[in-house]
């Protein structure tokens, strides 16, 4: 794997949805996620990474490419795999008698096979090295602190959600068919944002990224992702859902040359109309404001 990002990068996405869900709030029948004070659509942190972990997915065979946290998946039978794959005995007494003359805890790393239970999980998962990961269930391979990190997406304007009623021509039980007389019909609900346009930030710690190994190469398939996410991800329940801009602010060092939030004010994003509601991405403006940039900071427009 090549070396570490040496650069900090914070960036903008902007992605938009058309008649669809696109983050259901489980605690509310799975409605829209909404600020309620305000009426804007939220769209959480959590959602953007498993799309871009889902991305990844779609060629696990690359080197470096597996994902930790994804379906189905068993995290301390994971941190087990990779203590095994060190030849790590952790029913024995640690091979290094710095890290303890006995087995505390059988079953349980300590000392410096954690540091390398940890260094592995990096090297072997994607998502651990790009959004860090706390893996001190089990076996214990301490936690990763990963160098990209989210925002919640919000919407430009309040959003409204739309209630429809959904029929389907069948039933699941012989009971509810004999119930309606072999009518077989089966109500339902589901719910959808119209259109609405939302804005997430981002960062990446050039520091965090030398601690868990992400590299240039890693970087590039996050652009990638977060570009092309949308279109891997397709439901019924989404709609149409698709990246629209990802503005990038590329530092020359490593801590930054100009505050992150100052550089994400300079990205307008205006409704073209406001006697209408919006229905398209084309109704609204984006500016970006260039004018006195701060020197040692790049402008990427991705899309």
């Amino acid at each position: 794997m090549s070396n570490p990002v040496k650069n900090r990068y914070d960036f903008v996405l902007i992605f938009d949805v058309q008649d669809g869900n696109p983050n259901g709030d489980p605690d509310a029948g799975n409605l829209p996620r909404m600020d309620a004070e305000t009426g804007c659509g939220i769209v959480t942190d959590v959602c953007l990474k498993r799309k871009v972990r889902n991305y990844v997915m779609l060629n696990p065979e690359a080197p470096g490419r597996n994902i930790f946290v994804k379906e189905k998946a068993v995290l301390n039978r994971l941190i087990d795999d990779v203590y095994q794959s060190l030849g790590i005995d952790l029913e024995k007494p640690p091979a290094d008698e710095k890290d303890g003359k006995k087995r505390n805890d059988k079953g349980i790393g300590q000392g410096k096979e954690i540091d390398k239970a940890r260094t592995q999980m990096c090297r072997t998962y994607y998502d651990i090295r790009t959004f860090g990961a706390v893996m001190s269930t089990g076996a214990n391979a301490g936690q990763v602190r990963g160098p990209v990190q989210l925002t919640f997406g919000r919407s430009v304007d309040p959003v409204v959600t739309l209630e429809h009623s959904i029929t389907r021509m069948a039933v699941a039980t012989e009971a509810e068919s004999e119930k309606q007389g072999g009518d077989n019909r089966t109500m339902g609900r589901k719910n959808t944002v119209p259109y609405g346009v939302y804005v997430s930030h981002g960062f990446v710690s050039a520091h965090l990224a030398n601690q868990t190994g992400f590299n240039d190469e890693d970087l590039d398939l996050l652009w990638k992702a977060l570009c092309e996410m949308f279109e891997h991800d397709r439901s019924a329940a989404r709609g149409l859902m698709a990246t629209q801009k990802l503005i990038v602010f590329k530092h020359e060092s490593a801590l930054g040359n100009a505050p992150a939030h100052k550089l994400f004010e300079r990205v307008k994003i205006a409704r073209k109309d406001e006697s209408k509601p919006a229905r398209a991405f084309s109704d609204y403006d984006v500016t970006i404001d260039k004018a006195g940039f701060p020197s040692g900071v790049e402008l990427i427009e991705m899309l």
